[in-house]
């Protein structure tokens, strides 16, 4: 703890002048672009922005006098030396766990006339969820969203104009505040998603090589992009994946798929290689496989993330056998015959 606070007594004064937005438009952006360059600066940057994350993931404010207040007064308790150490007891170990980097990454900028011409600016934020870890988002608009293990979504503080859209990479979960006149739109790797007010699921880590839409309610019509009227129109049970092009219409085959919101696996007739795959994502560890034909098998069953590797393990060897090796201080399991 003493280690942080000296690194946080150096911070740039800049930091703070930014979220109680003292800093002109020019400094602003100034500012942001050093951040992008400066890895220093853009640690300190994330690491102050991340403790604003955890008092508020989850919860935001919809009015934002009584969000500015309640932020400025938490500032002040953290300039108090002994009330932030207790802070830091406090919070170290959530932050730590967590590792939600939320953090300011870039601006869109367009032009307005009110009388004269002048600048308005849109803040872009990024929430990661590191392997191991999932996360709960409520958006401005008041949408839901679930991340799931090793995932990003990139989405903007307020939506304005004339559609609400944000981007993922991984595997999020949407409930989407219903919006007759303002369509939400989900862009994952080269595909669209387009819905006034609905349920569905989207799996796109981009080593897959695919991106799949599950709709559990209301509709949505998924397309590649710029090609919206070549999409398709879901109907709930349905889940469209998306491939070098094409794309696939079929029923959702396993609904329990979508427990990963409260930390629950399912699996369905799938190959044992893929399911150490994604125990890879939600246990924060990297699996070798020495011989992958030892894994051909496919297995049906449900864990809980709160169970052990071991646990685990000792479940998929009443299917196959195998041998277990640990390499603790890298963080690697390697599987052999």
């Amino acid at each position: 703890s003493s280690v942080y606070l000296k690194q946080y007594e150096k911070m740039d004064e800049r930091i703070e002048k930014y979220f109680n937005e003292e800093l002109s438009l020019t400094e602003r952006i100034q500012f942001l672009q050093e951040v992008d360059s400066n890895e220093t600066l853009k640690k300190q940057f994330a690491d102050y922005q991340n403790s604003y994350a955890l008092l508020n993931l989850g919860s935001q404010l919809a009015d934002p006098v009584m969000g500015k207040q309640k932020f400025d007064c938490f500032i002040r308790q953290k300039q108090n030396k002994n009330v932030r150490r207790l802070w830091l007891l406090r919070f170290g170990y959530v932050a730590a766990s967590l590792v939600l980097v939320v953090l300011s990454s870039w601006l869109t900028a367009w032009y307005g006339q009110v009388g004269k011409e002048e600048m308005v600016v849109a803040e872009m934020n990024t929430l990661y969820t590191p392997a191991g870890q999932r996360a709960r988002l409520v958006l401005q608009d008041g949408t839901e969203v679930w991340l799931n293990a090793k995932s990003k979504l990139i989405y903007p503080a307020r939506f304005t104009g004339k559609e609400r859209k944000v981007t993922v990479e991984g595997e999020a979960f949407f409930n989407v505040a219903k919006d007759s006149v303002k369509p939400f739109i989900v862009s994952a790797l080269d595909v669209d998603m387009k819905v006034l007010g609905t349920q569905f699921n989207v799996y796109c880590y981009p080593e897959t090589g695919y991106v799949q839409t599950s709709l559990l309610e209301g509709s949505v019509r998924v397309f590649f992009s710029n090609k919206e009227k070549e999409g398709i129109l879901l109907k709930p049970n349905q889940q469209v994946t998306a491939f070098n092009g094409k794309m696939l219409v079929e029923p959702i085959r396993l609904k329990d798929h979508f427990l990963w919101r409260d930390g629950i696996y399912a699996f369905e007739d799938e190959p044992l290689i893929d399911i150490l795959k994604k125990l890879e994502l939600y246990y924060d560890v990297k699996i070798i496989v020495e011989d992958t034909s030892m894994f051909d098998e496919t297995y049906t069953g449900k864990f809980r993330q709160r169970d052990s590797l071991d646990d685990i393990f000792k479940i998929l060897q009443q299917i196959r056998s195998f041998k277990i090796k640990k390499d603790t201080v890298n963080n690697i399991i390697t599987l052999s015959k």
